[in-house]
């Protein structure tokens, strides 16, 4: 018995932050299932991916079907002194390699998620994705966080070019260890395009 074949992408598209508003319940729900959270967690990232969408440099890219459905989603803003995420890598950074926190920590876009539904996973869509939103993303860098571990997004970020930036870290909150890592912008055209 064979399993029916995932859903395709009909169509790669830049969301407007109203656009984004209109989708954000059904694309939080592919967070917390991309990641394996619980429900409740949705609770907590709509007011959270909200607020994102008024930073500076904000963008955002959905995968959908032809039937209109998202499968996939992925945004991000610069980065910024003052801002969480800024505030956890500098500090883990500084800790473990304070030459290189200014190298990093200066006019970079922040990759704040990239999911794809788990049945649409492994089809190329999280790079379509990756690629659509970082071109022509502000900064001369892109930094995000990816929990530690063999996993797809682990291997897209490496074959995408993404170095090591800060290795097993633990964000305030998370009990999990993660990697940050970071790469040059603009990303080289895809091999064979």
């Amino acid at each position: 018995m064979t399993a029916a074949p995932s859903p395709r992408s009909d169509r790669i598209v830049e969301f407007s932050a109203d656009q984004f508003r209109e989708r954000l319940n059904e694309a939080v729900r592919i967070y917390v299932n991309a990641m394996g959270y619980p429900p409740s967690t949705a609770q907590q990232r709509a007011p959270m991916w909200s607020a994102h969408m008024l930073r500076a440099g904000w963008r955002c890219v959905g995968a959908l079907t032809a039937d209109d459905e998202l499968l996939g989603v992925g945004y991000g803003y610069l980065g910024h002194p003052g801002q969480w995420w800024h505030e956890q890598v500098r500090r883990g950074i500084l800790a473990r390699s304070p030459g290189s926190a200014e190298e990093w920590l200066t006019d970079y876009f922040e990759l704040t998620e990239l999911h794809v539904r788990p049945d649409s996973q492994g089809s190329g869509l999280g790079e379509e994705i990756l690629r659509r939103l970082l071109d022509g993303a502000a900064g001369s860098k892109v930094l995000l966080s990816t929990p530690e571990g063999p996993t797809r997004a682990w291997r897209l970020y490496r074959r995408i070019g993404f170095q090591d930036v800060l290795r097993h870290y633990q964000f305030t909150g998370d009990p999990r260890p993660f990697a940050v890592l970071g790469r040059a912008l603009p990303l080289e055209p895809r091999q064979g395009s």
